[in-house]
């Protein structure tokens, strides 16, 4: 995808990307009724715009930015939800100064829903990230990572619900294996579970014994499986059934508009990613008319 960045930019910057898909939502629905999911990842510590400067993003990005796009869309819109898939620390001074607190307080201003925990979040180890997450007034979602008697235990959820208007939605969060990513010291403790079963096994709790009719994955696994890293949201969107959305992060994909993977029983599942640096807000709307789903995929350049 880095070879599509700068003509995804430039098509960008004409105006917002929006892209339509048919979709088939679970459960029972209301005529007219749109749920807004608007999402982030891999902001690595960008408050500000970059610089003018900058050889791929030039004055883009910056949190002020988003916000106000925020609060745009959500007096535009009645049901909205704000997600982010991690690695929201680490790559500006702002991280190196204050650890994260900034970003965190932030986030909580703009009234972040939930987010998940990606690889350099541990970079200054757990009771660092523990001690930042006081910051935080919304909940980190991590479903296959288990923190049992290290600092980050009772810190995070397993999984979240959500309920707006006809949408009840259940949220869970995947986590790269930080094997070879992360020192071992900074999660020494911390178990890592599969997080193809993982997923599979608490979205289909939330479907089934919690009623949710829409699931969405927050993953910072990445987009593309490797040989070295098997777990990828393509594998988790194919060898699954229960989750309808995957809001990616940790390649830095731009996706031009979101992939669609059918999973085991020959649904698509919608996976989106915008790519890095807060230089784009996504934005899936999920329109329920008559038992039937579309979505529609927006890519706000924010400059």
């Amino acid at each position: 995808m880095h070879t599509n960045r700068r003509h995804f930019l430039k098509t960008l910057a004409a105006g917002s990307i929006a892209a339509a898909i048919p979709f088939t939502l679970r459960g029972e629905s209301s005529t007219g009724n749109t749920l807004t999911i608007l999402h982030t990842n891999d902001v690595h510590s960008h408050l500000d715009p970059f610089e003018s400067n900058h050889p791929e993003f030039p004055n883009l990005g910056g949190f002020s930015r988003r916000a106000n796009l925020i609060n745009k869309l959500r007096n535009q819109k009645e049901h909205v939800i704000l997600l982010d898939a991690g690695d929201i620390f680490q790559g500006t001074p702002y991280f190196n100064f204050f650890g994260g607190k900034p970003e965190l307080e932030l986030m909580t201003k703009m009234k972040y829903d939930a987010a998940t925990i990606g690889n350099h979040e541990f970079d200054n180890g757990m009771q660092h990230l523990a001690d930042q997450l006081q910051y935080a007034e919304f909940p980190f979602i991590c479903s296959n990572y288990k923190f049992e008697g290290t600092p980050l235990e009772e810190k995070t959820q397993p999984w979240k619900i959500i309920e707006k208007g006809p949408f009840r939605i259940g949220i869970i969060g995947l986590g790269i294996n930080p094997a070879g990513l992360v020192s071992p010291a900074n999660y020494e403790g911390m178990e890592w579970l599969n997080p193809v079963s993982i997923g599979e096994e608490t979205a289909t709790f939330l479907k089934n014994e919690k009623k949710c009719n829409l699931i969405i994955a927050l993953s910072h696994l990445g987009i593309n499986s490797t040989s070295e890293r098997p777990d990828s949201d393509r594998k988790l969107a194919a060898e699954t059934s229960s989750i309808d959305i995957i809001v990616g992060g940790h390649t830095h994909t731009f996706l031009e508009e979101p992939e669609q993977i059918k999973n085991r029983q020959g649904k698509n599942v919608i996976i989106n990613q915008v790519g890095w640096g807060g230089v784009i807000l996504g934005q899936l709307d999920v329109t329920l008319n008559n038992g039937k789903s579309t979505f529609l995929a927006t890519q706000h350049l924010l400059r």
